[in-house]
């Protein structure tokens, strides 16, 4: 049996305006045309690799994962796959996991919104993600829970994305029903990296990467900068900073390495509007209701991790450490609450978070039989400050909650894989995890603690391979943990009422189950089929008036993922991916069973090209309309997009890249939602209320990227 499965890396781990007029002339019919005829050339003229042209490797998602793969819907992406990527958002790293949807509902310096498998995921919860060993999501947010900010990655320091679906595996556990994503960074860099972007609507980022040698060690260091306006009529004005630091020695058998990084970035907000206000003229599409939306974050992290193997097993240990702090404006409802200052709300989170986490891996057999076991302990500690606040212009008018929370979560694993025959094996893992949460709050009322537990069992059996074919089946219990203010309210500070708070249990089960299969029958095609249900006990949904998700009904989805991908040459690689899921509350309700923003169909797909000097890539992506509503009486509209990027190597150290952005200029929406809200001057509403309204973010135009890579 391997010694290292899918999921493991090896044991080092790691609007009308002038503005508005330069936009149409940049998306013109004929720039498009022109873009179109440039790609046209450059892919003509590529000349194949032949196959002695061995400097020149197809990686990624072109591999085979039959014999070491626990489940059909796990896998992993490269660095070549991924280097080929056009990306308008660094979070757009995440879409080449099938299935995912990444979008924008603010500010490109907030944290994105995620879509996956039937679920409006808002900002991270029930999709695990971790970067360079550190868990990203933040429980008990103050702009939601299980918030997942990316903005603070490098792309090109990134060297392998593994993903997991379900909650199948004893490894993973808060957060982790839809799915768990693991996002490594390089130990080394072969060459030095430095790079410059330019691009519309003032784009502009540099990079600067290297590796250098360190007493037996290797140490990385890497700084970035970007800025960025976008196409809103209020810019962006985003402007961030990044860096990396890392020391690794040793390796596959024993090392150790030690990983900084560091992110603050500033920036101003166009948040999702009325449509009402756009059809009326009062705003252009790319127009901003409240031009002082926007905020800051920061975030800094140190990571140790230490490791061994030999033929008896492996150890893994790591300690990590993080700070970050976010101070958010916004406004979803302008004038609904008061009609002479606005709605406009600030929400911070400060915290501290300290985490240890280690395994144990033993090889062995009994009675001929090959086993894999694994024993692993969590310990995660959440010191956190954050505040809910009314404002204007980004100025305090006054506060609606204030807490300090303490929370602590120690979790338990053990894995046992086992080959009972050539063409049979099995995984069964149980997992244990406690929460303590601790919450000081400016109400009385709503300070206490609150401790819970769960246990998840899991289980998978995997048959074949038959004609280089697996097959799968899979089940497991999971679960999600909830915003330690819910777990302790009983004073409701939104309503005038003292003791309306209702409590909600600190963690929500989930139960998954899964059958699929996984080929490769067709030289050179890899494809996974399979079909999911997952059930929650308790839904998390957006509630517009809050700027916050609150717990809901428990749900139940169902649905089938086809992903592929096919490399019949060195030259070409074609991938697509298709994702169908319906989901839906459970238990009758007037109001409908709908879960509103639920994602229904997903499409994604991809061609690149490859020569000694040229290469290009063309992705498509198909975001299915989604229910706004429990009723489904109001729903979204389709998303359609086409990427485009084209390179080529000039000698043997320079590449000069083009990325276009939205290449058809499609006047679709980033996100939509459905609920109440009043424009400045607009009459009161029903029962002195607001209007229900759909609420858009648009996509952002054609535009274009240019970068010039250097590697030394």
């Amino acid at each position: 049996m391997s010694a290292l499965r899918a999921d493991q890396k090896g044991p080092h781990g790691p609007g009308e305006s002038a503005r508005a007029a330069t936009l149409r002339s940049t998306c013109s019919p004929g720039t498009i045309r022109g873009s179109l005829l440039i790609a046209g050339a450059l892919l003509l003229a590529a000349k194949p690799i032949s196959a002695q042209a061995n400097h020149v490797v197809v990686e990624g998602r072109a591999e085979s994962l039959i014999g070491v793969a626990d489940t059909a819907t796990g896998g992993q992406v490269g660095q070549a796959d991924l280097a080929m990527r056009p990306l308008g958002r660094v979070g757009e790293l995440l879409e080449a996991v099938p299935g995912v949807i990444i979008t924008q509902h603010s500010g490109a310096g907030k944290g994105n919104q995620l879509f996956l498998r039937g679920f409006n995921l808002d900002h991270g919860t029930d999709l695990r993600t971790t970067v360079a060993g550190i868990p990203v999501n933040l429980p008990s947010h103050g702009h939601g829970q299980g918030y997942t900010d990316l903005n603070f990655m490098i792309p090109e320091l990134v060297e392998e994305i593994r993903y997991r679906k379900g909650p199948y595996l004893a490894r993973d556990g808060d957060f982790s029903s839809a799915g768990a994503v693991e996002i490594d960074y390089v130990r080394k860099l072969e060459r030095g990296l430095a790079q410059i972007e330019v691009g519309s609507f003032g784009h502009r980022r540099g990079l600067f990467a290297q590796s250098y040698q360190l007493d037996g060690g290797d140490l990385l260091l890497a700084v970035e900068g970007r800025h960025g306006d976008g196409p809103w009529d209020v810019p962006d004005d985003y402007d961030r900073i990044n860096g990396v630091a890392r020391y690794a020695r040793g390796d596959e058998q024993r090392g150790y390495s030690i990983t900084a990084m560091g992110y603050s970035g500033t920036w101003t907000a166009t948040d999702h509007v009325a449509r009402r206000a756009i059809e009326r003229g009062e705003i252009g599409r790319f127009g901003s209701l409240d031009p002082t939306s926007g905020g800051d974050s920061s975030r800094y992290s140190l990571h140790a991790q230490w490791w061994q193997q030999d033929q008896r097993g492996a150890t893994r240990a790591s300690a990590w450490a993080l700070a970050s702090d976010l101070d958010l404006f916004s406004n979803f409802t302008y004038f609904l609450v008061d009609e002479v200052a606005g709605d406009q709300i600030e929400q911070t989170d400060r915290r501290y978070v300290f985490g240890l986490d280690g395994e144990q891996q033993w090889f062995g057999d009994l009675a001929g039989l090959d086993l894999d076991s694994t024993v692993g302990a969590q310990l995660r500690s959440d010191f956190i400050s954050n505040g809910l606040h009314s404002s204007a212009a980004r100025r305090r008018a006054g506060t609606v909650r204030r807490d300090t929370i303490r929370q602590h979560m120690l979790s338990l694993w053990a894995e046992n894989r086992v080959q009972w025959a050539s063409k049979v094996r099995s995984v069964v893992g149980l997992r244990g995890d406690a929460v303590l949460m601790d919450v000081a709050s400016d109400r009385a009322a709503n300070s206490d603690d609150r401790a819970d537990a769960i246990v998840s069992p899991k289980a998978g059996l995997v048959f074949g391979p038959f004609a280089d074919t697996e097959f799968y089946l899979n089940a497991g219990y999971g679960f999600h943990s909830n915003d330690a203010r819910g777990a302790t309210l009983r004073d409701d500070p939104t309503t005038p009422d003292p003791d309306d708070g209702v409590r909600v249990n600190p963690l929500v089960r989930s139960r998954g189950a899964e059958v699929g299969l996984r080929t490769t029958c067709l030289p050179g095609l890899h494809s996974s089929l399979a079909g999911f249900v997952l059930d929650l006990d308790s839904e998390l949904v957006f509630v517009g008036d809050a700027g916050n998700t609150e717990a809901a009904r428990g749900s139940r989805r169902y649905g089938v993922e086809w992903t592929n991908a096919y490399a019949p040459a060195e030259w070409i690689s074609l991938d697509a991916d298709l994702t169908w899921t319906h989901a839906r509350f459970r238990g009758d309700d007037p109001g409908g069973q709908h879960i509103p923003g639920a994602i229904d169909t997903v499409v994604a797909a991809g061609l690149t090209l490859r020569s000694e000097r040229f290469f290009g890539t063309l992705r498509t992506r198909y975001f299915g309309p989604r229910s706004l509503i429990e009723d489904n009486s109001v729903r979204s509209r389709v998303s359609w997009l086409l990427n485009l990027r084209l390179g080529a190597h000039v000698g043997a150290q320079t590449t000069v890249m083009l990325d276009v952005i939205n290449l058809l200029d499609e006047k679709d929406h980033d996100i939509e939602y459905f609920y109440a809200s009043r424009l400045a001057g607009e009459a009161p509403g029903p029962d002195d209320g607001g209007y229900n309204d759909v609420h858009l973010h648009p996509v952002e135009p054609f535009s274009l990227r240019f970068a010039v890579q250097t590697r030394f």
